[in-house]
């Protein structure tokens, strides 16, 4: 059982799993397709997992394929992170427009990024293990880095008095008006 809870941009949305808690910690079904594809409105295969752990103030993103597309449902198991979506289809009424939510360990948050949508998350915690279902296999050859902090997107990342840590794609990432985008 989940708990769906919209976004500012209808195809985002946050999953809240039920978490079953007492003195010995807690049981939660973390995945379940009959319940997720009910929640998104259609079916959706995944074929490949990721996990990757980061340091405080890791910015990784934000990441797109245009090839080869990607849908991520992704969560957070140990840390905090904040997490973004920005929305890279032009023919969308969201276009450009992003979604943010906080994903921890604690709250057990997922958030599902649909294909067609630019995806990176800021390490709040010392240290955050990061796990994410992808609906196409990775393809280095189309992914596309958008810039982080392009003022065009508004996103105003939780930086917590230190600068982020980037990849050296990532601090090369391109500006919204320069970008190559979904149809």
């Amino acid at each position: 059982m989940i708990q769906v809870i919209r976004t500012a941009i209808p195809d985002v949305l946050i999953l809240e799993p039920k978490v079953f808690g007492d003195s010995r910690g807690f049981f939660m079904e973390s995945w379940n397709e009959s319940a997720f594809n009910e929640a998104v409105g259609h079916d959706v295969r995944f074929v490949q997992d990721n996990h990757s752990r980061s340091g405080k103030g890791v910015l990784r993103g934000l990441h797109y394929q245009l090839e080869q597309t990607q849908g991520k449902l992704v969560r957070v198991t140990h840390g905090r992170v904040f997490d973004v979506a920005v929305d890279m289809r032009k023919s969308s009424l969201t276009f450009g427009r992003h979604v943010a939510a906080e994903l921890s360990g604690d709250n057990q948050r997922q958030l599902w990024v649909p294909e067609g949508f630019a995806h990176g998350f800021l390490v709040l915690s010392e240290s955050a293990d990061f796990l994410y279902k992808t609906t196409n296999y990775y393809h280095p050859a189309s992914e596309q880095s958008l810039l982080w902090n392009d003022p065009a997107l508004g996103i105003e990342w939780p930086l917590i008095g230190i600068a982020p840590k980037l990849a050296a794609k990532d601090a090369a990432g391109r500006l919204l008006q320069h970008a190559e985008v979904f149809a």
